[in-house]
């Protein structure tokens, strides 16, 4: 539409992050250069943003994963128990801060912004070769 884009204000973040102004200028940059070259290549990406949730994108599918805790502060505990009981789907989009970020996605497998680290969870076997392998002497 007709939205414009506002800068980043770099001061803002290098004086919330202790750093120098430069400094936050160039890890923004760095991380949105490699962001935007693992998703060139197709990479599965989460980015987990501190105190929100995690930004999980797939391939073409992008979904949102929120903390419990923030989901909570923004419309209180009673409240949130209400919406949750009236519509159950939205427990797909809470995630515990313990979870490890890759066992959120399909294949087990992603890089993890801002710490730029490859997380790996082996996905569980299929009950049925779980019940074959148990008959196995």
């Amino acid at each position: 539409g007709n939205k414009e884009l506002e800068p980043l204000k770099h001061a803002k973040v290098a004086t919330a992050a202790l750093v120098s102004r430069r400094k936050a200028e160039l890890c923004v940059q760095g991380t949105t250069s490699l962001l935007s070259h693992c998703l060139a290549k197709g990479e599965n990406v989460a980015l987990v943003l501190r105190d929100i949730g995690v930004l999980l994108i797939e391939g073409r599918k992008v979904q949102m994963r929120f903390y419990y805790d923030f989901l909570q502060t923004l419309s209180g505990k009673e409240d949130l128990e209400k919406v949750v009981f009236k519509v159950p789907q939205l427990l797909d989009m809470v995630v515990s801060r313990v979870v490890p970020v890759a066992s959120l996605t399909f294949s087990g497998r992603v890089i993890i912004f801002p710490t730029f680290e490859m997380e790996f969870v082996p996905k569980p076997l299929p009950r049925a070769l779980l019940k074959a392998l148990r008959h196995v002497p």
